[in-house]
């Protein structure tokens, strides 16, 4: 919510409870903006809301309680009532040119808010099991996670990045053994090489770097000792890669938790997990296994906790890893997992609301599939390795903003085409490249040195310009647009306003010229209007993971 709209919210509360004698809930008193910008530049529909309450018509509610904001608004131009009984506002060019300065103020800042209050949240997203790269679609995952991530930072929530390690599952006995096979090869021995093994080059690469650094002396090593030894180094050398391709895409993960974690100590904090289920009645025990009385909590069957065998099922270490988040202190935890997990959100949720945690500690982004296609063909393989395109093939292909933009741009709850040959294209029909134009425009315009430089005025009453005043009221908008995203996990939201501020922005520059010789007053303040939208643009494509060139 802009400072506008907080200000004609609380305006129209006042009045409700001047006029009517009651007191008008957040919903009666939203503020709307009208589909036709002629109209005015923002809207309240609290009369037809009040009509039977109050039982009068909605006109008979809003004439009177324009008058009244008329009077409670100074920044408003005029406060008009249009049928059926909407109350529309204007602002005074000079209340939305103010926010010039308070934008050039705040710089860098400018778009962060509070309306996290500190609140804590744990985001994990990626956690790609850490037996091979990660490939594009990974890379859809990790820039709607990261872009979500800046968003909460933004809006004042406490947000810990975190990466989930399954490392304690036969996928990494697999990568040990692939290892190993590929390490006794390159010394001309035999070893068998698992059939569902890793067959990947890189892992064939990191057995040659053991072979080169150690040389042969696992050869004959104990094979307990050998396939530990390669397990632990093949998952460090898959993370550091991991870790360094999500930092050329621009992804910082703080924390690292690794499901070994929950196994050490005889499984003690899994067994802290089961014996605190089992106090509040929740197992019970069938054919040998211990279950989980899951549809008890929503779930469409009770789920295996721990097997006939002995083993644990995936469902149980995560069950600790929740907790485990929660008693860290965050109250709110977001997950980014693949489509295919969809069953999986209510069984956790499950455990979650059964342990006596609330319903919405547990929240849950699916992530649907992605296909590159280039002149309408499916790319499957990389041109180079024959093998899934890297994120970090990707990003050397169209760059790191052309792909987190679009990753960023698309609701991730629907399937998605990336046009590879529109990420790379160098024209308007690209988004990115039209947005970041846009910046580089800007920055053109404001280091011309054939136009005066910018200094600050304390008043910009010559920006009179409809598409002045409209640029101007996005930008007074940008913070709320920033928190709404993040309360809504939708950075896609965000992508579609940075388009309609450079639209507003290249139609104004087409139209209008900021500098005029003759008119060095006027010239000074548009060059402040272009310093405000270029600081909004910059600060709105950094939330996206998407940078701000100031040539192109």
């Amino acid at each position: 919510m802009s400072d506008f709209e907080r200000k004609i919210s609380a305006a129209a509360r006042e009045a409700v409870r001047n006029l009517f004698d009651i007191e008008a809930e957040d919903a009666i008193v939203t503020v709307e903006t009208p589909k036709d910008p002629k109209l005015g530049d923002y809207a309240l529909s609290t009369a037809m809301k009040l009509a039977r309450t109050l039982h009068r018509s909605p006109l008979q509610i809003a004439e009177p309680l324009a008058e009244k904001l008329q009077e409670l608004l100074p920044e408003a131009e005029s406060v008009t009532v249009a049928k059926p009984g909407f109350i529309n506002f204007k602002l005074k060019s000079e209340a939305l040119s103010a926010l010039i300065n308070q934008v050039i103020a705040a710089g860098d800042d400018f778009g962060k808010n509070n309306a996290g209050n500190g609140k804590r949240v744990l985001v994990e997203w990626v956690s790609a099991n850490p037996t091979g790269e990660l490939h594009c679609g990974h890379a859809r995952n990790a820039a709607w996670g990261d872009s979500i991530c800046r968003l909460l930072e933004a809006s004042g929530y406490d947000v810990l990045r975190e990466y989930y390690v399954n490392d304690a599952g036969n996928q990494i006995v697999m990568l040990g053994e692939s290892l190993v096979a590929r390490y006794f090869e390159h010394f001309g021995k035999e070893y068998p090489l698992p059939e569902n093994g890793y067959h990947a080059e890189d892992v064939r690469q990191i057995a040659i770097d053991i072979a080169e650094r150690d040389g042969d002396k696992w050869l004959s090593a104990d094979p307990k000792e050998r396939l530990e030894y390669f397990m632990q180094e093949g998952k460090t050398r898959e993370l550091a890669k991991i870790d360094r391709d999500l930092k050329l895409y621009g992804v910082t993960i703080q924390s690292w938790m690794h499901e070994t974690f929950f196994y050490e100590n005889n499984r003690q904090r899994i067994n802290a997990c089961l014996d605190r289920m089992n106090a509040l009645g929740l197992l019970y025990e069938k054919d040998g296994a211990l279950w989980f009385k899951s549809t008890d909590f929503g779930d469409d069957k009770d789920r295996v906790l721990r097997k006939s065998d002995g083993t644990l099922s995936y469902l149980t270490p995560d069950i600790a890893n929740h907790v485990h988040k929660v008693e860290r202190g965050y109250s709110t935890l977001i997950d980014l997992w693949g489509a295919d997990h969809h069953s999986y959100i209510t069984r956790m949720q499950a455990a979650l609301t059964a342990l006596g945690y609330p319903k919405d500690t547990l929240q849950v982004d699916l992530i649907q599939m992605v296909r590159m296609v280039e002149d309408g063909v499916e790319v499957k393989m990389s041109k180079r390795t024959g093998n899934a395109i890297t994120i970090r093939e990707l990003c050397e292909d169209i760059g790191v903003d052309a792909a987190r933009w679009f990753f960023a741009s698309k609701d991730v709850s629907t399937h998605m085409d990336l046009d590879l040959k529109l990420a790379r294209s160098q024209d308007n029909d690209n988004p990115v490249y039209y947005a970041q134009y846009a910046h580089s425009r800007m920055c053109s315009i404001l280091s011309n040195p054939k136009i005066p430089a910018f200094h600050q005025v304390e008043s910009y009453t010559r920006l009179t310009d409809e598409k002045e005043l409209q640029l101007l009221k996005m930008i007074g908008e940008f913070p709320s647009e920033v928190a709404n995203d993040a309360l809504l996990r939708k950075p896609n939201k965000l992508a579609d306003y940075i388009l309609s501020l450079v639209k507003v922005f290249h139609s104004y520059y087409n139209s209008t010229k900021v500098n005029i010789p003759e008119d060095p007053e006027l010239t000074n303040e548009r060059l402040g209007l272009v310093t405000a939208v270029k600081i909004t643009l910059k600060n709105a494509l950094y939330l996206i993971g998407v940078s701000a060139p100031e040539h192109m």
